[in-house]
């Protein structure tokens, strides 16, 4: 039996899906979120924003509400016991990496709606968003 037409089926299908899943931007839990997107579900009842910088990173400028816990010095794994895993959950931090990195562990702890901002709090100052410097 020849299942050429099945497999050229099935490629077919996957390349149309993956052309229309980055045509349309597609995101899914714990993707990526633009500044305007990470600022919109800033506003969502009950959400945690998690600053994963170093101390002094977070007192030159930081989101308003966001909770400063270090990712590096391993102060977001001390705490993640106090944080509630059902609750929207946003990580960021200078650049993107940090905060992957930080939103990938919360994910395996359980967390089940964790994003983080792409491109940092750079991409949040570049795109005219404000920062509290207290």
């Amino acid at each position: 039996m020849d299942h050429s037409p099945l497999i050229s089926l099935r490629t077919g299908t996957i390349g149309l899906l993956l052309t229309v899943l980055v045509a349309c931007g597609a995101s899914g839990p714990g993707a990526p979120l633009s500044p305007t997107a990470f600022q919109a579900a800033m506003r969502a009842s009950g959400a945690q924003v998690i600053d994963v910088r170093t101390p002094a990173e977070f007192a030159s400028g930081h989101l308003d509400g966001a909770v400063n816990l270090d990712w590096t010095g391993g102060v977001l794994e001390q705490h993640m016991a106090e944080l509630d895993k059902d609750a929207p959950t946003l990580v960021y931090c200078a650049s993107g990496r940090r905060s992957a990195a930080a939103a990938k562990a919360l994910q395996q702890a359980g967390f089940r709606n964790v994003s983080d901002l792409a491109g940092g709090i750079g991409a949040w100052q570049g795109a005219g968003l404000p920062v509290v410097d207290r």
